[in-house]
């Protein structure tokens, strides 16, 4: 026997049953809202987290950079005096870049905040030492300017007593040297024992006579003075009584050949002075223009020319 179902109606749900159906779907629903709320919130606070730490990493990074270029600044202004303070500026570049990696590879705030506080004390340290340095360099070359100065005006002072002394010493060198005056000088001929002619017949000489009055002169000393007299021939030889040494004296490193020697006690007052120079028997003088030259110490202190004819 078979059982129909086909005409047998549906059974109709109890409204309780509708009503717990109906709660269930209200509660999920106000779970998906909730937790929907709950996302967007999170990614709203997630967006304001990651905004405030690229806010902070852009002002460390900032913080960092300006430190960088103000010590670079202040190492280029300081120029090669910066350059003592090498190993501080190594230590401060090394940290520079030890802070800017981790700030592109790792995010602990606090931590590269307290590495970049310690860059700062460190940079500071720098700064003064390095203006301690400038202070004592400026002391130093302010003190180095005085001293050459000081030299200077020394050198220059020196330099004009030097001259003034080399002027007076010209002056008294010039002062201490003999002066002569009425130099004379004369063909001589013998007339008798006691008699003398002057005369310009070269044949006729025989002896040559120079004549001088030697002036007073109070800044050289007293004594004994070695006067030399130099007579030249027409041909410049010397009448020199003999060619050794022992007629000759010494001229400004030159040894020269003398005519007559003349020693002389001065004292220091006007002194006339004449001396001869005589001819050998054998000896033949040239006509022409005779020059005598009179000497005493390194000067020439009197000239005079006598002409003799044939």
């Amino acid at each position: 026997m078979t059982t129909d179902f086909t005409n047998q109606p549906n059974p109709i749900p109890s409204p309780n049953a509708t009503r717990w159906l109906y709660l269930l779907l209200g509660i999920f629903a106000l779970m998906i809202i909730g937790l929907s709320i709950w996302l967007i919130s999170t990614k709203s606070n997630l967006r304001l987290l990651q905004a405030e730490k690229d806010g902070q990493k852009t002002a460390l990074q900032q913080e960092v950079d300006s430190l960088i270029e103000s010590h670079n600044q202040i190492k280029a202004a300081y120029g090669a005096l910066a350059d003592s303070l090498n190993a501080k500026d190594s230590l401060i570049q090394a940290n520079a870049v030890e802070i800017k990696k981790l700030l592109n590879t790792e995010w602990e705030y606090y931590k590269i905040k307290k590495k970049l506080e310690r860059l700062q004390v460190i940079s500071q340290g720098y700064v003064r030492q390095m203006d301690s340095l400038y202070m004592e360099n400026k002391t130093l070359t302010e003190e180095n300017v005085r001293i050459k100065e000081e030299f200077n005006i020394e050198k220059k002072r020196n330099q004009q007593l030097t001259k003034v002394k080399e002027e007076l010493t010209d002056k008294v060198e010039l002062a201490a040297v003999f002066k002569t005056y009425n130099v004379s000088a004369d063909g001589i001929r013998a007339r008798g024992s006691s008699r003398e002619a002057t005369t310009d017949k070269v044949s006729r000489v025989e002896r040559i006579k120079i004549c001088f009055t030697l002036a007073q002169n109070s800044i050289i000393p007293f004594g004994n003075k070695k006067i030399y007299i130099r007579i030249a021939q027409p041909d410049k030889k010397i009448l020199a009584k003999g060619r050794g040494d022992e007629y000759s004296f010494m001229f400004q490193g030159q040894q020269l050949q003398y005519s007559v020697l003349k020693e002389v006690d001065y004292k220091g007052s006007d002194e006339e002075i004449c001396v001869y120079w005589d001819k050998r028997d054998t000896q033949e003088l040239q006509p022409g223009l005779y020059n005598v030259d009179i000497y005493e110490g390194e000067n020439v202190i009197g000239m005079v020319s006598l002409s003799l004819k044939k």
